[in-house]
């Protein structure tokens, strides 16, 4: 009698990158078509086998938005247990900070558009850090977030390139 393939869970390790202008950050829009909700979370993708974090963010962002990435630096670490599209998940992000080599992608017009393989990943845009506070705040991912940016210095001055995580 054959065993049926049923599909493992795995826990999901990311890189997630914040990229700081001011009071604003720069994320992607996402939509949950099971629960019709919208949600908020920074850039970034999974970290591959052998590749480090800082190194994932780097690639993830140059095979999305061909744009480098500059100033990595660790920030912490969030896990995240949700439901999307009505199936359960599990992730492990490692946050960073990081800045644009090309300064035209800082502006607040600059609509960002991820791609891989010709197909439309995400629309990022600047979006400001007290719209994420307010009582009916939209929902930034992961949870725990927030907290960590406030946590951590948004000077540039001081910072380490700390790319071996």
């Amino acid at each position: 009698m054959g065993k049926r393939s049923k599909r493992k869970q795995r826990i999901r390790p990311l890189a997630l990158c914040i990229f700081r202008r001011g009071e604003k950050i720069l994320v992607a829009r996402g939509f949950d078509k099971s629960s019709g909700e919208t949600f908020y979370r920074p850039i970034g993708g999974k970290i591959e086998f052998g590749e480090r974090g800082g190194q994932a963010v780097a690639r993830e962002v140059m095979e999305e938005l061909g744009a480098e990435v500059a100033d990595i630096a660790y920030l912490g670490a969030l896990e995240s247990i949700f439901v999307y599209e009505g199936k359960p998940g599990h992730e492990i992000a490692l946050i960073f900070d990081g800045r644009f080599v090309d300064e035209s992608l800082n502006r607040d017009d600059a609509l960002l558009i991820g791609e891989d393989d010709n197909e439309v990943l995400y629309e990022a845009s600047w979006q400001r850090l007290a719209a994420f506070r307010s009582e009916d705040a939209p929902l930034l991912v992961p949870t725990g977030l927030l907290e960590l940016i406030d946590a951590s210095n948004p000077s540039p001055s001081g910072r380490e390139d700390r790319t071996d995580f």
